[in-house]
Formats: C-alpha cells, sequence, structure tokens
C-alpha cells in the first residue's frame, strides 16, 4: 500500500455533500486535505490555484460551476483528477460513471479516468438492480419501465434542509409532515444516466417522494413476469442479481423472501443510514415482481460514492474512511 499523502481538494465544501465529503477524509491515512480562506471560496484565481495544485478535486457544485471548475483545469495538467457530484457529466461519453460495481470494464474505466462523475442518489438505487437484468436480457430494452422513490430531506439541498429544520415548520409548511410527491412533470433530473446508463430505450416512468426525515433512500421497481424474457422468474431475478453482485464491498442482495423484508411487513429506507451500502430486495410473485433498492442518500447516494471513486483512481483500497 502507498505511503504517499495525496492532496485533495473540496470545491464547494460548504454544501451537505461537500461536508460529508470532508468528514470522511479527516482519518484517511492517505488523504491532505487543501483548505481555501473562507473569503476566497469563490475567488477564480484561489480556486484555479487549488485545483491545479490538488491530485483530486471534488466538485460539490451547481452544474454550471462544476464546468467552469473543469476549465480552470490549466493545459498540460495531466496530475488533477476530477470527481464531480453535480449532474454535468453523468452522461458525458467522456467521463467515467462512477458506480464500480455494474461491471468490471466500469470499475476499469474509473481506475484509470481522470474524470469520473458521481451518480445521482435516485439513478444509484435504479441503475444497480436494472444494469445487470437489462444487459443479460431478462428485462427487454423497452420495457415500460415504473418506479417510485421514497428519500429523506436531505437530498433536495440547503434551502429545503432549511425549510425542514425551521423553528415554525408546523405553522410555515404544515404538509411538510406528510410524504410529498414532486417531479410532477416526470421530468426528474436523474432521468438521463437512468435510461442512459442501465440501457433502455426509454426513459422509466419515475415519481420521487420526499419524506419528514432526514436521509436514507429507497426506489422500487415494478414489473409484469408477462413481459419479461419468458424463463424470468421472480427466484432465478433474485439468483441471477446475488451472483452479479457477489463479491462485492458495498453492493448486497438480501436473502430470498417473496413477501417480508428482513422478517419485517414494511421496508426501512433508513437501514443503511451512515454506511457506503446498497441493499437489494426482490420480492412479488408469480405475475408481479417488486424489486427494492436501499441506501444512504448522503453515503453511497452521494459522498461514500465520491470516496470510494477516489480510492480507486488513486491506486488505493475501494474501502478506506468508508464502512
Amino acid at each position: 500500500m502507498s505511503t504517499i499523502k495525496f492532496n485533495v481538494y473540496v470545491d464547494g465544501q460548504a454544501g451537505t455533500t461537500g461536508l460529508k465529503i470532508n468528514e470522511r477524509l479527516v482519518n484517511h491515512p492517505y488523504i491532505n486535505i487543501l483548505t481555501i480562506d473562507q473569503d476566497k471560496r469563490k475567488d477564480p484565481i484561489a480556486r484555479k490555484e487549488m485545483i491545479n495544485a490538488a491530485d483530486i478535486v471534488f466538485l460539490c457544485l451547481p452544474d454550471d460551476a462544476s464546468r467552469e471548475a473543469v476549465s480552470m483545469i490549466e493545459t498540460g495538467n495531466t496530475k488533477t483528477k476530477i470527481i464531480d457530484a453535480s449532474t454535468a457529466h453523468r452522461t458525458h461519453p467522456d467521463w467515467a460513471y462512477g458506480i464500480p460495481e455494474l461491471s468490471m470494464e466500469n470499475r476499469e474505466k474509473i481506475a484509470s479516468s481522470s474524470r469520473t462523475s458521481v451518480p445521482g442518489c435516485y439513478a444509484s438505487a435504479f441503475v444497480l438492480p436494472m444494469f445487470p437484468l437489462v444487459s443479460a436480457g431478462i428485462i427487454p430494452a423497452d420495457y415500460p419501465v415504473a418506479c417510485h422513490g421514497i428519500s429523506g430531506y436531505s437530498g433536495a439541498g440547503k434551502p429545503m434542509i432549511a425549510e425542514y429544520n425551521h423553528p415554525e415548520k408546523e405553522s410555515l409548511y404544515p404538509y411538510h409532515s406528510t410524504p410529498r410527491h414532486y417531479a410532477l412533470g416526470m421530468m426528474h433530473k436523474h432521468l438521463p444516466e437512468m435510461k442512459e446508463r442501465t440501457g433502455l430505450n426509454y426513459n422509466p416512468i419515475f415519481s420521487p417522494i420526499i419524506n419528514d426525515y432526514y436521509k436514507g433512500l429507497a426506489v422500487s421497481i415494478q414489473l409484469h413476469t408477462r413481459l419479461l424474457d419468458k424463463h424470468a422468474t421472480l427466484q432465478n431475478i433474485h439468483h441471477y442479481l446475488s451472483d452479479y453482485y457477489a463479491d462485492q464491498n458495498f453492493v448486497k442482495v438480501m436473502d430470498f423472501d417473496p413477501a417480508l423484508c428482513n422478517g419485517d411487513a414494511f421496508f426501512n429506507p433508513i437501514a443503511c443510514n451512515d454506511t457506503n451500502n446498497a441493499e437489494i430486495f426482490v420480492f412479488g410473485n408469480d405475475n408481479q415482481v417488486m424489486i427494492m433498492t436501499r441506501l444512504d442518500n448522503l453515503g453511497k447516494g452521494a459522498s461514500g460514492a465520491a470516496v470510494q471513486n477516489m480510492n480507486i483512481m488513486l491506486g488505493l483500497d475501494e474501502t478506506l474512511s468508508l464502512k
């Protein structure tokens, strides 16, 4: 194992994802965190200097600001590697897509890349089960996929966190205490990667829901067996996914029980909180299948995935500073 310290800069370190990345890196044995004065965080000259001094730069910024940051890398700089947590580069053909578990080819692309995009939290929970099943032809590429997701309010960013934590929330935002569907125009920002990174021909119907708890996410995909490959059954879908992810550190297909989640009749979306784990379940019956994936939207859905990709890009053990 290397004893070299790598310089890391988090651009956008005051945001939710940036703060979590810094927390994960504080005790990383091979990382030196570069810091910028508070009053220079938005100074382009100071930012450019930091970006070009770093071995790894995490971009925890809006899309346009992420693109601007990439443009600050000096001509001839072959040292600085970028890990972008925004949506700006998630379907860009020249960027690695940051789910190493998808395939050996994808893991190798991340390892050799200087540009990696961190997937969206909902997209991660959707792509993990869908990619292998579409690739194997178990789910046809033209299948009319329908799914929904539920997440804690931290996934909506600092303004929404402030609303949910407002001391007068009950009077100012009385409906915040209930689950709330959004993206009602069916144009959620994760849809492009959900389609492209699974090999589907069409966007899935995706209905996200925000709820009154801080973090934790679950995505549910509903399928009709009559529209799948004729050999697809509940059991062999579970068996295929179990074999596919058998050797992964952070992705696990849970024991098969068609009607219960670890013995419970209710699904718990927060069970993976404070970890970098994603857990996949297969439920249903002979006619209908429901695949559910849960993860921490601030872990495997954001900062944890970012640090895992950093470790791979630096040639380190992918589990360092993660659990």
